[in-house]
């Protein structure tokens, strides 16, 4: 049965909002009468994106989702303990409607909950809203539907949304000083570039006497970032928006994801969290009674790095083939060994997810312990960085004052 928002007068004359489960707009204003309401406005609820079509770029741009990353994973916490407390599927998402946050999650959770009664499964109701719910998270929902088991399925979904967006947030906490004094330091020496030293240089410009060597390339470098600043700005947006255009077409983001893992440190880092993502996925899919091929392609497909996921997608075909999931795996040597080492493990002992969700652990774990430490270096190495340019830039301008000092003298 579709529901319905309303807006209507009670008879008091106030304004009242919510939604009504009714077969048509028309029936749904006959039971809003039939309330003792007066209807002002009844609006089908209903996705803005048509099933299984992704949201359009203008889509993502003027609009945001009604679940950010942390309102996901705890709304499907909520959803996993009703539904394990043994409450009803469609009681669970009425009791979530009412208790959201927002018109919008209100909105949401009561067309989910309207689908719901209506007899489709909860797969195919999250499936009509791709903006809000990703392929894998149908997937595993639908697992976990035809398994009898949506409540464990549901509790291991936010256990792994609750670990994913802790390791992106304690890398971007260890991205975030860095980028900080970076973008500072920038600000701070193009002022001092453009500004400072052109006033001082003016007080010597009556001088015969030759300038320091020092204060001549500086010189040099104001005069370029005053004539030359907004060229070179626009020069710069030029090659992001090339790069982006570049980006967008598959043979050139391959090779350049590819060189992107060759990079020493950052590349290893960006390796570690591919495979912990893919790694931690497969174990969700795996544990919630998925086919193993279709766990692979759906983990395949939760990864940012083109290369890595050519490698996990010709590692599904070889176990199409036959082949084992920890052979497959271990013939990509951009996959770190920890994975092949558990997967083989889990196949020999028949814990093949638990085995899995171990080595994603591992490899968060490390993440996390190497992005600290890079960015415990990176901190002192920036901040003696900008000081020594601004010692270079301070010296370029006390260099004249000193000289025409002992001229004096």
């Amino acid at each position: 049965m579709p529901a319905f928002s309303f807006e209507a007068l009670d008879a008091a004359g106030q304004t009242r909002k919510g939604t009504i489960d009714a077969d048509s707009p028309k029936a749904a204003r006959s039971l809003l009468r039939a309330q003792a309401l007066v209807p002002l406005a009844v609006d089908a609820l209903a996705s803005n994106t048509p099933a299984g079509q992704a949201p359009s770029f203008g889509q993502r741009l003027l609009t945001r989702p009604v679940f950010n990353s942390t309102q996901l994973a705890i709304w499907t916490r909520q959803l996993a303990g009703l539904v394990v407390s043994g409450l009803p599927l469609e009681r669970a998402l009425s009791a979530l409607s009412e208790e959201a946050d927002t018109e919008r999650q209100h909105h949401l959770v009561a067309a989910l909950r309207s689908e719901v009664n209506s007899g489709s499964t909860f797969a195919k109701a999250l499936s009509q809203h791709p903006r809000e719910f990703s392929d894998i998270y149908c997937a595993v929902i639908g697992a976990g539907e035809q398994s009898g088991h949506l409540g464990e399925v549901l509790d291991k979904l936010a256990d792994d949304l609750e670990q994913r967006q802790a390791l992106r947030a304690k890398l971007i906490g260890a991205s975030l000083y860095p980028a900080i004094v970076t973008l500072v330091a920038i600000v701070i020496v193009l002022f001092l570039v453009g500004y400072v030293v052109p006033q001082v240089a003016n007080v010597f410009a009556g001088s015969k006497r030759a300038l320091p060597m020092l204060t001549v390339a500086m010189l040099t470098i104001s005069d370029l970032v005053r004539n030359y600043g907004w060229l070179m700005l626009g020069g710069v947006v030029l090659f992001a928006v090339f790069m982006r255009t570049a980006l967008s077409r598959p043979g050139f983001r391959a090779m350049f994801d590819a060189w992107w893992l060759n990079l020493p440190i950052i590349g290893r880092l960006a390796r570690g969290y591919n495979a912990a993502r893919f790694t931690g996925t497969l174990a969700m899919l795996a544990g919630a009674g998925v086919p193993i091929l279709k766990a692979l392609q759906a983990a395949a497909e939760t990864l940012n790095n083109r290369a890595m996921r050519a490698d996990a997608l010709d590692a599904l075909v070889l176990v199409r083939e036959g082949a084992p999931l920890a052979s497959a795996i271990s013939q990509k040597k951009r996959f770190p060994g920890l994975v092949s080492m558990f997967a083989r493990l889990g196949e020999q002992t028949g814990q093949l997810p638990l085995m899995l969700q171990r080595a994603a652990n591992q490899l968060s774990t490390e993440v996390q312990r190497r992005a600290m430490q890079l960015a415990t270096i990176l901190e002192p190495l920036l901040i003696v960085g900008m000081g020594m340019i601004v010692m270079l830039i301070v010296l370029a301008v006390l260099m004249p004052i000193i000289q025409l000092n002992q001229f004096v003298k």
